[in-house]
């Protein structure tokens, strides 16, 4: 018997959901929803329209929705939470970790999320409103504060006796964090090291020099380098003065990294990265609506710019034929840089120290591509219309807009990041904007100058 791919198993088992739920068989449906991780949980619901969204939610086991909340992406989370009383969120969110937690109460009106505060007790609601206090999108943001510090004068046999108290460790405990009296960060050692060690060596002689500490302040795109640049499993992070104030973990990064991912690839298409996919017919034409329209009058723009050539087109009916070519090459070619370059800028490759050297490097591609597909396409019509002289002016404009291509792929984003606006969300239309009106310019431009 074949095996089945994970994406068609979680399609079998949600018809099995719908059609348990069409036949109003909900016993059924709970004891199956209890047999499924929250990850899971959290795919069914957002594969879910929304009327059987909130049937399922009802039918999770109160004691998992905590977990769930925290695997839904952020628009099916703000649907449910709008069902939810303060004082059930409450519950449902006992036990979170602080970083989830902080996720999940920031999506909430004001007014609740201070009805959720209140329904808390004193020590975790000072651990919320400290991860609150930062930015989302920073370690601050993202840490958890649920972490084992240990002093630098006591032995591995005293940390050993303190963990045996203790009982369990944090989730994805790699390292124990060296504080000092005041909970200044002095350093890390490695929960291999404490292991293996004679309970009689201090731990100062133990510190793991290699481990560094995190800003509160930074960008969570530029902590998720650092995990990958170095193989971490963990980092401590720390405030101006050098206190101690939580860790991150790789899980928290390999989430950065989905979401950026995600982010790149909506925004091509001008969406948002958290947009629910069975949102409400009228909340979706909204959000797709702002892009199309900036769409339509780049597209009215360059349709002006054709109508400024109405003579020329109107003797040569082949011009409006072979019109379409010339844009369409220099959109795959600008995109294509553009998405290259928009890659970079996310991955740290690209700064002010190495745009020229990148720029001179696309233009001389944009060039060469202008070169070898300027002569094909001037070849093509000059053989299948008979003029050599239609067929030089196709390929001047290729290779004008191939270069032009060229310049906005690497120009476009470069400048929309030093004007701090997403050149993922942007770019994409301004490109579109320049490669369809320097062809079309180009092309009939040249065609009016030499044939009309």
């Amino acid at each position: 018997m074949p095996e089945i791919s994970e994406q068609e198993y979680s399609q079998q088992r949600l018809q099995q959901v719908n059609e348990a739920l069409g036949s109003g068989m909900f016993v059924y449906v709970r004891k199956l929803l209890q047999s499924m991780p929250a990850y899971d949980l959290a795919l069914l619901l957002e594969s879910s329209p929304a009327k059987s969204r909130m049937i399922l939610w009802q039918l999770v086991d109160a004691d998992d929705q905590g977990e769930v909340l925290e695997e839904l992406s952020e628009e099916v989370r703000k649907g449910i939470l709008k069902s939810i009383a303060p004082e059930e969120l409450a519950e449902v969110t006992e036990g979170m970790d602080v970083d989830d937690l902080a996720e999940v109460l920031r999506t909430l009106p004001d007014s609740v999320y201070q009805e959720v505060l209140s329904s808390m007790d004193s020590q975790d609601r000072g651990r919320v409103e400290a991860a609150l206090s930062y930015a989302e999108e920073t370690a601050g943001g993202i840490m958890n504060t649920d972490t084992i510090t240990i002093r630098p004068d006591v032995t591995v046999d005293v940390v050993l006796r303190y963990l045996r108290l203790k009982g369990e460790l944090p989730e994805s405990t790699d390292s124990f964090y060296v504080v000092d009296r005041h909970d200044r960060f002095i350093g890390a050692v490695t929960l291999a090291t404490i292991v293996t060690t004679k309970p009689d060596v201090v731990v100062s002689t133990l510190i793991d020099s290699d481990i560094e500490a995190i800003a509160a302040d930074m960008p969570d795109t530029d902590v998720a380098q650092l995990f990958e640049r170095y193989d971490w499993l963990s980092a401590p992070v720390i405030d101006e003065q050098g206190h101690l104030l939580g860790r991150i973990t790789v899980d928290d990064v390999i989430d950065i990294i989905r979401e950026d991912a995600e982010h790149s690839m909506m925004s091509m298409a001008g969406l948002d990265d958290e947009a629910d996919t069975f949102a409400p017919v009228v909340k979706s034409t909204k959000q797709r609506s702002v892009w199309l329209l900036v769409n339509l009058c780049t597209a009215l723009f360059a349709v002006s710019v054709s109508s400024m050539f109405e003579d020329i087109l109107g003797q040569l009916a082949i011009l409006a034929v072979l019109n379409t070519l010339v844009p369409s090459m220099g959109g795959i070619a600008g995109n294509q840089t553009f998405t290259l370059v928009v890659r970079g800028i996310a991955l740290g490759h690209i700064g002010d120290s190495n745009a020229k050297a990148l720029f001179t490097k696309e233009l001389s591609v944009g060039i060469l591509n202008g070169v070898i597909w300027a002569t094909l396409i001037a070849g093509i019509v000059t053989l299948w219309r008979q003029d050599i002289m239609l067929g030089a002016v196709i390929g001047f404009a290729m290779m004008v807009n191939m270069m032009c291509a060229a310049i906005a792929g690497v120009a476009v984003p470069l400048f929309l990041k030093k004007m701090k606006i997403d050149p993922a969300l942007a770019g994409g239309v301004i490109l579109m904007a320049c490669t369809d009106v320097v062809g079309i310019f180009a092309f009939l431009g040249t065609a009016t100058l030499l044939l009309g």
